[in-house]
């Protein structure tokens, strides 16, 4: 249960990273674009209200959780799916965006305060362990920090909460492949990743033929999307590069990584 309890904290300190963030911001600031297309500052944090809603939902009914699905995938096709689940959160005030997504962390942190180490909880894609889904959680609070970050032209320290979402990103090797429809190549990758603190982490066989190494800060931003492997220092080689270039480590349909910004 240790584990558990140290990805429960992490969270909470990622959530809290981005909190001193958005707190501060005015109403101007609320509406920057980010890099994400047609998505300004509102519309990112109001992602993460939205999906830590339905992530407590998951854990403390299942059965609600499933219709909500439901309602998103026949939204899509009537409202938008933006329109749904944003659509509430853009109608609010600066203060009450802000409460709002503080009400839902309370949610999911109390819900998540009942997982086990062998409770498997549904969601969008296939259902996820409670390791992987609390790290999912802490993956999606820091990528769409990220891009509230970069717009508003706030500065965030990297620290080795990173490790979660580096070994998330590892694991979802497979997943980069088969949400496209593709197999991933046979053979073996080993990463290598120097953490914020200078800690080296490692997984995949130490004897592989192709390997990624490089910042693990440049990695986590490379498998939630958030840059194009040619634009960080990561460097990787045969099948590594392959999987980068494609690298999704979030559920949901099949996404491209941005172009590279520099040519």
């Amino acid at each position: 249960m240790a584990e558990l309890d140290a990805l429960r904290s992490d969270l909470a300190a990622e959530q809290r990273a981005l909190d001193d963030i958005v707190s501060a911001l005015s109403d101007e600031q609320w509406g920057l674009a980010t890099s994400s297309p047609g998505w300004d500052v509102t519309d990112q944090v109001g992602h993460l209200t939205y999906f830590d809603g339905t992530a407590a939902m998951a854990i403390t009914d299942p059965e609600g959780f499933s219709a909500g699905v439901a309602a998103l995938f026949d939204a899509a096709t009537t409202v938008g799916p933006d329109e749904f689940t944003l659509g509430a959160f853009r109608a609010r005030t600066s203060a009450g965006r802000l409460q709002a997504w503080r009400a839902n962390r309370q949610l999911l942190a109390a819900a998540s305060a009942t997982l086990a180490e062998d409770t498997r909880v549904i969601w969008y894609g296939p259902p996820m362990g409670a390791k992987s889904f609390l790290t999912a959680r802490l993956m999606e609070v820091w990528a769409h920090g990220a891009d509230v970050a970069e717009a508003v032209g706030a500065s965030r320290e990297a620290t080795d909460r990173l490790r979660h979402i580096a070994q998330l990103g590892f694991i979802t090797r497979g997943w980069s492949y088969a949400v496209r429809g593709e197999t991933a190549p046979p053979g073996d990758v080993r990463l290598e990743l120097t953490g914020p603190s200078g800690d080296v982490w490692a997984w995949g066989p130490a004897d592989a033929p192709d390997s990624a190494t490089g910042p693990a800060e440049d990695f986590c931003l490379v498998v939630t999307q958030r840059r194009h492997l040619d634009d960080t220092a990561l460097e990787a080689t045969g099948l590594a590069r392959h999987w980068l270039l494609r690298a999704q480590a979030f559920a949901g349909g099949a996404t491209d990584p941005p172009a590279p910004r520099r040519q």
